[in-house]
Order: structure tokens, then C-alpha cells, then sequence
């Protein structure tokens, strides 16, 4: 009866769960693309149920009312679904657990996955980019991206100096190529830093090879904002006001050690110029022996200027449009004084985009930008180096300089003029830039989810139109006559490509297909001339006079509508290209591109160049199961890039004319020149790039690093052939580029409203010149301050003697080891530099010049600290460089005229007897060739660390408040810059410091308004 009972109950409990037990279908999808998840898994919490998604992202299931439903995938947040009565239908949207792995990456012609990269590419976003109070949007990605230099320039509107993993051409520019909404530009000033959403940096040849011929230098794509589907009308003012505050100011020596320095110098003539300074401005009150004037030159002719920003702009979207309208205003005064010396921007643009069918989306942007640019006169900062101090700025007693009665160092009896505040007040150097870019795009879906076809076509306008004015003066002694000149530019150019992409999912295989066409001419024209004597005069108060019209002479030698770089040539370039990108599981990676250019610019028609990369997902196989460890990936490439940046050769002998004396004529004869260019083909660069990605400890700790041997072959250099004297330029160089890449990052949430993130990179370079055609080296620069590129060294390395100290006493000059009549010849005394007798022959020639160092760094470094607490933001950017020297082509242009001003280092340090110093000769020493050779006296350690940006934001109200959201914010750019060069900074774009713009540091408050 009991066992009877018992089986009845079992039964009826069987029967009860059979019957609240139903089926449940539905799909997986990627929460922001739609996209289908297959291989998702679903589990019923507590029990061994499993099922999985299928190719299509579709699973079914058995479960009852009350299941949890658990729905998993790599790179997934896990979500849970509880079953409640009558559900049989579920439709699951998975958040990525990895956004920086989810991250979708421009990658040209199309995007990937970060996650399914096996290329070197960093991404900037628009949050680190307005960061940076500047005019050039790749000033803000200095310190940022691992292997990418960023050389500042302080002079308003004035371009950075952008290096990518070194120096790829001994002619052609080394700047990578910038594509701005599919268009292609040689540098990106027109650009309002905050129209721009993501700045994609293309390093290894694996992933810019895509752009063939224009890609060596690597490849920089900037995708600018975009409105946003189904969004409701957003207005948004963003802008900040700031001043720009001269740092690290050189001293100079003042006029008691200026005149220490000259009566060291024993130079009669010199001290006479200081009785004269004596004589005319009267005697210090407190020094009878130093003239009455003390100025500081630097203080007089710089001092902090205003910056200011300007934004607002429209965005918004129905469901069959988004659109993105603003325009921006950027205002940077210069630090010179008295001379016009600022940049001026206006920025529009528009971009629409329409779904006008469900397969077919339109979209095209508009981008205008008109620019003015006052250009420093870079004479003024030369000038106030070496300007005496013994010199005041205006002089009443130069009754003859008209109009302004500056003063004239001539008066004194020194050769120059020295005072800057002639350049300053005559002198006016104006742009006058503007630039077009329009773009249409239709996108066509042929087979749904699958097989698509763009077409774009991009134009671009740029019109540069330079006016330099000297305006006629008298500066006591000289009658300066007055001249413009006219510089009018125009370029024209076009791309447009057309581009199948090919996306499918079958199984665990996952593919993506490119196959293109792509079209593009580059048209300019150039025409110059200047004009002397103007008539009227030209004034500040009468600038509508300054023109070539009211000129009365012209210089027939400087008018013209050709130059070197612009030939108002017509270049055209046909390419075909083609892209795979593979993936099996998202384990196994793999990537390859081909693409072909032609062009009418070489003999050769043609180039052709290849990449070819694979990675290895390891964290996602099986036996892979490492605490601490959510993801792993190695990842290598190989690819050739192209640079027709380089001038192009006629490629055979010419004829020349010559006139010579027969009888009583002149005769026009023709002879050959043997010697000729030719430049074959563009330079090739092919690079190997390896990697890794990871992430450890749940996400918040992330790393990326990348080594790589670039080899740049086929470089265009000067060559000095036998017998002939001259020399050609030939396709025969190779330089060689090496290092290693690092970006840690970590990021953490403490709870709800606070969270925090630090992270810093790293990178070394190595530049090696592999080839010269026939020839040992090839020399640059002046011959008093050779630069020379040498077989296994660097490009353009700064080459002469390695001081090794200075003579303190004549028994260590005879025992110097030079032979006694090469210390007689020379006159060698204490307080001349020791030149290294590299050979020990006992003669220091030419056999003893070595390389002084290079002007690349070797090691460039970033941190960030970002800090966040409710609606608090705070950030700090670091950065650094080291391993290059800096010539500090100042202190040698004694060699040309010595009767100017020192720095004051300089002048409180040199040598005065013995053990005073090691380093400086004496103040007679510095005027005697023996101390005027280029040696390693006059080479610095350009190694600085500088605090790069500080940025603290406040956020009041929020999206759910009924006021708009507001945020204020102060920015410190480059407050902190700590180095030893002897010089403003230690940011020289060609390491060759004859005294640069100086960098200031920005302050700026700023504010942020959303309706």
C-alpha cells in the first residue's frame, strides 16, 4: 500500500514539473550594433541545462517558470533572465564586459574591432584631444601615443613637428599622412579641434598600407562629430579664455658681466665700444666703470598674450537623419611686442547623413576654415640674444633714425644694428589661409548584413596668400628702403574611391572583404613678386597703399610662378586596392592588403605593396586558464609603404648655355652637363611589427606593446660621382629605423562615485643610415657646423671634435700629447679647449671629427593621472624625451661676429685660471678659431620632463535636472618644463637652436553650456 502511495506521488510530481516546463526560443545580440552573438551560452542557474546560440544568434531552451537564465559570452557582461509564467520568447541584449576591446577602430576604407587587430593602432578620443588649449589639434596628442613626436612651436598657428617612428626620407617630409574624412591633407591647421571625434594613429606598415604610395611616414585618420540617430536637437557652447605666459625666459648676461666679459677679452676695440656706451648714456651712479643702461632684451620685447576659443555647434537625428552643424572662432595672440604677431580662425562645417531608403544612406560634410597670420619676425629673437645690454632701446641722441628714434648699436661702433625693435616696427608678414573640403559619400546595401557598396568623393580647395611689407626707415646710419612682396598659392585636389566590403559570419568563421578603386589629382599653382621703393611710403595708419602697384622698382630675380615644390604641375594617381580580415572563433587572426599605385610623377609608373598580419586570441582557448588574466593576445605584421614626397629628376643629360668673348662679341654657346638626376620610383618602406595585447585583473589593468625594424629603401640622396665635379641625386639610400612600444593603463571604480585611472608608456627609437649608394657619408648643415650622415649612425648626425675638457696651465698643454709644432702653429694657451686625438697621431684634422650625438631621441615617455569623483574631473598629463642632443648654434655664431652678448651662464662661468673651469674656455679663448671648431662644446643634452597638461572640471546640473548641464573648467598647459639646455626649450624640430620661438604656458578657464 505504502510503495503503491509512493509511486503515485513520484508520478504526479513528474507530471506537474512536465507540465510547467515549456520551451523558450529567442535571439543574442550585441547591445550597440545588433549584431548576433553566435556561441553565446545560455545555463539554467543550478542545474546542467546548456544550449548555445547558433550561427545566427538564435538558441533554444527547456525551462520552467522561476528559471535564471544565464547568458554568457567572451568579452560579454553576463546576463541573467528570470522566467516568468507564459514567457517563450526572449530576445537578450549583451553589454560589452571590455569597451576597450569592443571598441570599433577606423582602420581606412572601412573598421574593425580592437579586439580583432593585428596591427599598431592608437586612438585618441575627442575628451583627450580638447584638452589642449591650442591652435593644431596634434599638439594635444603630445605625451599620448607611444612612437609619435610631437616637436611644439610657441608662434601663433604655427604647426608642430609631427615624427612618426622616426625619419623615413633624406628629402621627402617626414610627416605621416592625414586623412580627414576620407580626404587627404599634408597638415591638418585648418582643422577646429573641436569638431573632431576620434584621432586614429596608423603606425606599422600592416595597417597604413591600405593608402600605398602616400603611407610611409605612416598614416593619421580623423573622423570629425557626427549628429546622432533618433536623437532630440542638442545646442552646445564650448569655449575658454586664457594667457599665455612666457616660461623659462634665458638669461643673458646684464652689463656689469657683459663688461667683465670684454675686458677678460682684452680686445681693445671692445672696450672702446664701452667707453663710447659711457660717453653717450652717461656712468652708473653706483659703478663709474659700467654705463648708465642695463637692458634685458628679452624683457622688453616679449611678454603674455591672450588665447581664447570659441564653439557651438547643432547636432541631433531622426530615424532617417542625423545631421551635425557648427562654427568656431580661435584667437592667439603672439609674445613680441609692438609687432603684429597673432592668429585668427573661423571654422564652419556641416555633416548630414540620411537613411533615404533602408538600403541606401547619403551623407556629405562641409568644412570651411579662413584663417590670418601675423608671422613674428624671427630677426627679433636673434637680435635680442645678442644684443648688448650696454644699449638702450631708444636713443634721443640718433636724431637721423626716422620715424622712431630707436637706438643703433652702430653709434657705439659695433658692426650691427642690434636692437630687435627695427624688425619689430617695419617689419609686417601676413597669411592670409583658407581651405574647403567637401565630401559626398553613398553607401548601398546589395545583400543585407553582408555585401555593401560606398562611393566617396572628396574635394578639397587651399588658397595661401603671404604679404611680407618692409616699410621704409632710417636707423641713424642706414637708409632702409621699403618693399613687398606677394606670394599667391592655389591647390586644387580630388579623391574619389569607390570600395565593395564583404562581411559574413559561417560557423565559427568570420569574415571581412575589401575590394576598391580609387581616382585622385593634385593640381597648384604659385605666383610671387616683390617691389621695392613704394610710393607712398607705406605706414602702419595707410595700409591701404601696400600693394605691388605703388611699387616704382621691381627685383626681376624674385618674380615668378614656379619653385621647387610647386611646378603647377597636374599629378593624377590611379590605385586599386584590396583588403581580407579573417577570424576563426576570434582565436585565430588574420589580415592582408594589396594595393597598387600609379602616377605620371617617376619613370616608373607603378608600385605595388603588400602587408600581410596574423594574431592569436591565446586567452580564449581552452587549456588557457590563467587567474588574473581576461585577455591575451599576440599579434605580427609585415607590409611596404610608399613616399612620392621626394621632387622628381628628368632622368637624363641636359644642355646648358654659356656665353663666352670671341673678337669683339659675346657668343651664346651650348654644352652638355654630364651631370643629371634621376630618381627611378617613389621611396619603399617595408616594416615588421610585432605585439601584444592584454588586459589583467578584471579589466582594469590594460597593456599593448609593439617592437619594430622599419627599413626605408630606395632613398633619394646626393651623390659626388668620379671624375666629375658636382653631384646627382640617385635612388640609392636606405635608412633603418628600430624600437620597442609600451602603453600600460589601469582604471578602477572605488564605488559609485568615485573612480580613478594612471597609465604611461614608453618608446625608444634607433636611426641608422644602412646605405649611401657607393659613397661612405653625406654631409648637411654648414661647414662650420657639420651635420653628417654616416654609414651606421644616424641621419644627419651632428659630426666634429669631442671636447674633453679645457687646458688649465701650459705644462698640461706639452703634455697633451699634441707634437710640439702643432701646439706652436696654433698658439694653444690655458683656457682653449682639449679636442680628443681620436687617431693619436698627435695633430687634431679632420681624421679626429666623430659623431656628437643626433637630434632624435632615443627615448620619449608619457603618464596620465585621471581622478573623478561625482561630478568632479580631474587629469594630469606627463611627458618627456631623452637621448638627443641640441646644437646650440647661438654660442657659435661667434664665428661670424664676436662683438655681441653672451648668455649669462655662460659669461659668470667661464674659464678664468686654473680649475675654474673644465667646460668654457676663456673670454679670449671664445674669439679664436682654435675654440670656434665644431666640437661637442657646442652640443647639449636636449632631456627634459614636463608636466604637459593640468585639468580640473566641475559639472553642475545634470540630464535630469530642468537647468542646462554646465561644466567649468581651469587647464594649465605646460606650466612645468624642467631641463638643463641652455636655451628657451628643449623642443628644436632639426636640433639646430640659431634661437627659436619660445613655448609659453597656457592658463585658460573655460566653459560648457548644453540645451
Amino acid at each position: 500500500m505504502r510503495k503503491s502511495l509512493l509511486l503515485s506521488l513520484l508520478f504526479l510530481y513528474s507530471s506537474l514539473l512536465v507540465y510547467g516546463q515549456t520551451t523558450i526560443r529567442g535571439t543574442v545580440k550585441d547591445s550597440q550594433s545588433q549584431m548576433s552573438i553566435p556561441g553565446a551560452t545560455i545555463r539554467i542557474s543550478g542545474k546542467s541545462t546548456i544550449s548555445q546560440t547558433d550561427d545566427a544568434g538564435r538558441f533554444t531552451i527547456d525551462a520552467t517558470t522561476g528559471d535564471a537564465l544565464s547568458f554568457s559570452f567572451l568579452g560579454y557582461e553576463t546576463k541573467t533572465v528570470t522566467v516568468t509564467a507564459g514567457d517563450t520568447v526572449l530576445n537578450v541584449l549583451l553589454e560589452d564586459g571590455n569597451q576597450t576591446l569592443e571598441e570599433i577602430v577606423v582602420v581606412g576604407y572601412g573598421t574593425q574591432r580592437q579586439r580583432n587587430l593585428t596591427t599598431a593602432v592608437a586612438t585618441v578620443r575627442a575628451d583627450d584631444i580638447v584638452k589642449t588649449p591650442a591652435a593644431q589639434p596634434m599638439q594635444a596628442l603630445q605625451g599620448r601615443v607611444p612612437g609619435l613626436q610631437i616637436v611644439s612651436s610657441g608662434a601663433p598657428g604655427a604647426s608642430p613637428t609631427v615624427r612618426l617612428r622616426g625619419v623615413t626620407s633624406a628629402e621627402g617630409a617626414s610627416a605621416p599622412l592625414y586623412v580627414v574624412d576620407n580626404m587627404f591633407f599634408d597638415n591638418i591647421d585648418f582643422l577646429n579641434p573641436n569638431d573632431i571625434a576620434t584621432i586614429n594613429v596608423l603606425k606599422d606598415a600592416s595597417a597604413a598600407a591600405i593608402y600605398g604610395v602616400r603611407a610611409a611616414n605612416g598614416v593619421i585618420i580623423i573622423e570629425t562629430k557626427s549628429g546622432a540617430y533618433n536623437q532630440e536637437a542638442e545646442i552646445v557652447y564650448d569655449g575658454y579664455w586664457g594667457i599665455q605666459n612666457p616660461q623659462n625666459v634665458l638669461k643673458m648676461a646684464n652689463t656689469e658681466q657683459f663688461v667683465r666679459y670684454i675686458n677678460e677679452t682684452g680686445s681693445a676695440a671692445d672696450i672702446a665700444f664701452i667707453e663710447n656706451a659711457i660717453n653717450r648714456f652717461g656712468a652708473d651712479p653706483n659703478n663709474p666703470a659700467l654705463p648708465n643702461v642695463n637692458t634685458n632684451w628679452y624683457n622688453e620685447v616679449m611678454s603674455p598674450a591672450p588665447i581664447q576659443n570659441h564653439n557651438l555647434s547643432f547636432s541631433g537625428g531622426s530615424e532617417k537623419t542625423r545631421y551635425a552643424i557648427g562654427g568656431s572662432y580661435f584667437n592667439q595672440e603672439g609674445l613680441l611686442n609692438e609687432q603684429r604677431n597673432d592668429f585668427t580662425r573661423l571654422n564652419f562645417r556641416t555633416k548630414v547623413d540620411s537613411r533615404v531608403r533602408d538600403w541606401l544612406t547619403v551623407g556629405g560634410n562641409f568644412n570651411v576654415s579662413t584663417a590670418r597670420q601675423y608671422v613674428g619676425e624671427n630677426t627679433a629673437w636673434f637680435r635680442s640674444y645678442f644684443a648688448v645690454p650696454t644699449l638702450p632701446v631708444f636713443d634721443p641722441q640718433n636724431t637721423a633714425a626716422s620715424p622712431l628714434g630707436l637706438a643703433n648699436a652702430q653709434s657705439l661702433g659695433y658692426r650691427g644694428v642690434q636692437n630687435p625693435f627695427f624688425p619689430l616696427n617695419f617689419v609686417d608678414n601676413r597669411n592670409h589661409i583658407a581651405k574647403v573640403l567637401g565630401n559626398f559619400n553613398l553607401e548601398a546595401t546589395i545583400i543585407e548584413n553582408k555585401l555593401k557598396f560606398r562611393t566617396q568623393y572628396n574635394y578639397s580647395l587651399a588658397f595661401n596668400n603671404t604679404r611680407r611689407v618692409d616699410q621704409g626707415y632710417n636707423d641713424g646710419v642706414t637708409q632702409v628702403p621699403s618693399a613687398i612682396r606677394r606670394n599667391n598659392t592655389s591647390s586644387y585636389d580630388q579623391v574619389w574611391d569607390n570600395f565593395l566590403t564583404y562581411d559574413d559570419q559561417f560557423g565559427k568563421h568570420n569574415l571581412n572583404a575589401v575590394l576598391g578603386h580609387s581616382y585622385r589629382t593634385e593640381y597648384s599653382e604659385l605666383l610671387f613678386a616683390r617691389g621695392t621703393a613704394i610710393n607712398p611710403a607705406p605706414t602702419r595708419a595707410a595700409e591701404q597703399f601696400w600693394y605691388l602697384t605703388n611699387a616704382t622698382d621691381f627685383d626681376l630675380n624674385d618674380i615668378g610662378d614656379a619653385n621647387e615644390t610647386t611646378l603647377n604641375a597636374n599629378l593624377k594617381f590611379l590605385s586599386f586596392f584590396g583588403r581580407v580580415a579573417y577570424n576563426y572563433d576570434g582565436k585565430y587572426l588574420l589580415y592582408g592588403t594589396l594595393r597598387s599605385d600609379g602616377n605620371n610623377k617617376f619613370q616608373k609608373k607603378w608600385g605595388h605593396f603588400a602587408t600581410i598580419g596574423a594574431g592569436w586570441v591565446v586567452s580564449q582557448e581552452e587549456f588557457f586558464n590563467v587567474p588574473g588574466i581576461d585577455f591575451l593576445k599576440l599579434r605580427g605584421g609585415w607590409g611596404q609603404l610608399g613616399n612620392d614626397g621626394i621632387n622628381p629628376a628628368a632622368g637624363r643629360p641636359r644642355y646648358q648655355e654659356n656665353t663666352g668673348a670671341i673678337g669683339d662679341g659675346r657668343i651664346v654657346g651650348r654644352f652638355l652637363n654630364p651631370l643629371f638626376d634621376l630618381i627611378t620610383s617613389w621611396e619603399t618602406t617595408v616594416e615588421t611589427n610585432v605585439g601584444i595585447d592584454a588586459q589583467f585583473l578584471n579589466n582594469r589593468l590594460s597593456l599593448n606593446a609593439d617592437y619594430f625594424i622599419r627599413d626605408t629603401r630606395n632613398l633619394a640622396v646626393n651623390i659626388i660621382p668620379p671624375v666629375l665635379r658636382g653631384s646627382e641625386r640617385r635612388s640609392v639610400g636606405a635608412f633603418r629605423n628600430t624600437g620597442f612600444e609600451m602603453n600600460l593603463n589601469w582604471q578602477d571604480n572605488i564605488n559609485e562615485d568615485f573612480s580613478y585611472s594612471i597609465g604611461g608608456n614608453i618608446a625608444t627609437l634607433k636611426n641608422e643610415v644602412r646605405s649611401l649608394g657607393d659613397a661612405p657619408f653625406l654631409d648637411a648643415g654648414q661647414a662650420e657646423f657639420r651635420q653628417r650622415s654616416i654609414l651606421g649612425q644616424p641621419y644627419q648626425a651632428f659630426f666634429g671634435y669631442d671636447v674633453v675638457g679645457v687646458f688649465q696651465n701650459e705644462q698640461q698643454i706639452q703634455n697633451s700629447g699634441y707634437t710640439p709644432e702643432f701646439i706652436q702653429a696654433n698658439g694653444l694657451r690655458p683656457g682653449d679647449l682639449i679636442f680628443r686625438d681620436v687617431n693619436g697621431d698627435g695633430v687634431i684634422d679632420d681624421l679626429d671629427r666623430t659623431v656628437l650625438g643626433s637630434y632624435l631621441p632615443t627615448f620619449t615617455w608619457g603618464g596620465n593621472i585621471g581622478l573623478s569623483y561625482k561630478r568632479l574631473d580631474f587629469s594630469a598629463l606627463f611627458q618627456g624625451q631623452s637621448g638627443f642632443s641640441i646644437l646650440n648654434r647661438k654660442r657659435g655664431e661667434m664665428i661670424f661676429t664676436n662683438d655681441t652678448n653672451i648668455d649669462a651662464d655662460l659669461a659668470e662661468n667661464m674659464w678664468r685660471g686654473e680649475g675654474t673651469s673644465n667646460q668654457y674656455p676663456s673670454a679670449s679663448g671664445l674669439r679664436r678659431a682654435w675654440n670656434q671648431n665644431m666640437s661637442s662644446y657646442f652640443m647639449e643634452s636636449g632631456s627634459y620632463f614636463r608636466l604637459q597638461n593640468v585639468r580640473l572640471s566641475y559639472t553642475f546640473f545634470g540630464s535630469e535636472s530642468k537647468w542646462p548641464e554646465t561644466r567649468l573648467t581651469f587647464t594649465a598647459e605646460r606650466p612645468l618644463t624642467i631641463f638643463k639646455y641652455n636655451g628657451f626649450n628643449p623642443e628644436v624640430a632639426d636640433g639646430i637652436d640659431r634661437e627659436v620661438y619660445p613655448i609659453p604656458a597656457v592658463y585658460t578657464f573655460g566653459v560648457m553650456i548644453k540645451l
